[in-house]
């Protein structure tokens, strides 16, 4: 019996100790972190070298308020963190994870809008499905069923598009044609609930949790910034799983040239070494709203200098590693050995993301892409089966958290050729278990 509670009853055992890309627990057994954790482990477990770096922090200060001192730790990963953005985007605000990130992004755009004359403009418009975290105001802009009606007394639900699920269409459109369709989605929703009441817009570059690594057509990101352009809202990009350098670019929206307004990043830019976040906004927007008498917002521990020591040390690994170069290259590996799994298993249906974000999707036909039965429980029997054999992966239900299977595998930017390997003999075993046991077909069977 254990006073400690989080989402469920699951039981799991004690963790012992990380190195490299594998856990082991308090038995002995190793476990490949095949998911990073909730993608957040981009450099590995018990580097020693951030290891050193955050000792050396501790041994001067692990904690000066910000209001009473300026740290060095800080400041130099402001400024580390403004250099690795778009141009204009060099305004750095620290939280501790991402769902103070995404809150203080969208506070942020409604005070700037309040001192530009548009006190009207309150609506964020953000995508279904979609995940931008667990605070009633992250919350509201989240396209999640399951993790947000429950809660629909307490907040203000803000308005959703439909991401761009063009895996799904059966159309004769061409990808181009696809994407303009999805972005000019947001046109609609804009004329509708009234330019004048509309903030901003946000999303996933490449989709999350909430719909399995999807990407976009290239089409669609240039058009998104027109139409914010055109009508003058604020384009907020949660580059909380995405960022530092996931996707095989430090940020995702580099893949088509996009410069967000605000930038919201945690989970890998830190890599589970402290909780660390960051909210990054043009320069005008913050100096706006700090003429006006300041930001209103706030937490304790934002710039925390053994967090921000700690981000120093991560970001330092993955420039002298090559890391963003390296999950680029290795993803596109792993991205064709799981395409490859779908010869052997016809319930695969679609194998999807951009570097080291990957994910595949079960259904029960291909040609109509309709989902397992529900009742199969397939998003968490084969992360069961999988766990079991010691592959770490991650999944979520993929048609807005009611029905779908999709199963992220998101290793450590560290991964190697050989380790992959490793990664797809255990999936596979996983997956032929859970075919087995669900009386699914693969190859091999009758």
């Amino acid at each position: 019996m254990s006073n400690l509670f989080y989402q469920s009853r699951q039981p799991r055992p004690f963790l012992d100790r990380g190195e490299g890309i594998y856990l082991f627990d308090q038995s002995g057994k190793r476990y490949i972190d095949g998911s990073s954790g909730a993608m957040v482990s981009n450099i590995g477990h018990s580097n020693p070298r951030v290891l050193a770096a955050m000792k050396a922090q501790m041994d001067r200060a692990t904690f000066g308020y910000r209001l009473h001192f300026r740290t060095e730790a800080s400041e130099d990963l402001a400024a580390r963190t403004a250099a690795l953005m778009p141009a204009g985007l060099d305004r750095v605000f620290f939280v501790s994870g991402g769902s103070e990130a995404v809150e203080s992004a969208i506070k942020l755009a409604r005070q700037y809008a309040i001192t530009q004359g548009e006190a009207s403009r309150w609506k964020v418009i953000s995508r279904f499905p979609s995940y931008h975290g667990c605070t009633l105001g992250a919350l509201a802009l989240t396209g999640y069923d399951p993790l947000a009606r429950p809660f629909d007394p307490m907040m203000r639900d803000m308005p959703k598009i439909a991401a761009p699920t063009c895996y799904l269409d059966r159309d004769n459109l061409t990808d181009d044609e696809r994407g303009l369709k999805y972005a000019e989605l947001l046109r609609a929703e804009i004329e509708a609930q009234g330019p004048e009441t509309v903030l901003a817009f946000i999303m996933e570059p490449v989709g999350g949790a909430s719909t399995g690594a999807l990407v976009a057509p290239d089409s669609y990101y240039g058009r998104i910034r027109e139409i914010c352009d055109e009508y003058g809202i604020l384009l907020i990009h949660d580059e909380v799983m995405t960022g530092a350098g996931r996707t095989g670019k430090f940020l995702a929206a580099e893949h088509w040239g996009i410069a967000p307004d605000i930038v919201a990043l945690s989970k890998g830019f830190a890599a589970g070494y402290a909780p660390l976040g960051a909210m990054v906004a043009r320069h005008d927007i913050v100096d706006a709203v700090l003429d006006a008498g300041g930001f209103l917002h706030g937490f304790t521990y934002a710039g925390n200098p053994l967090a921000c020591a700690a981000g120093l040390a991560v970001l330092d690994e993955v420039e002298r590693a090559g890391l963003v170069a390296n999950a680029g290259a290795m993803g596109e590996v792993l991205k064709a050995r799981l395409i490859g799994l779908m010869e052997r298993y016809p319930f695969i249906g679609d194998v999807r993301g951009k570097g080291l974000l990957l994910a595949f999707e079960m259904v029960s036909d291909r040609d109509s892409m309709e989902p397992l039965p529900k009742g199969l429980n397939a998003h968490s029997r084969l992360v069961d089966i999988a766990y079991d054999m010691g592959l770490i992966i991650y999944s979520r239900r993929t048609r807005g958290g009611i029905e779908g299977d999709h199963f992220l595998i998101c290793p450590p930017l560290i991964v190697t050729e050989a380790q992959v390997d490793e990664i797809m003999d255990l999936l596979t075993a996983a997956l032929d278990a859970f075919a087995d046991e669900a009386g699914l077909p693969r190859e091999g069977t009758a």
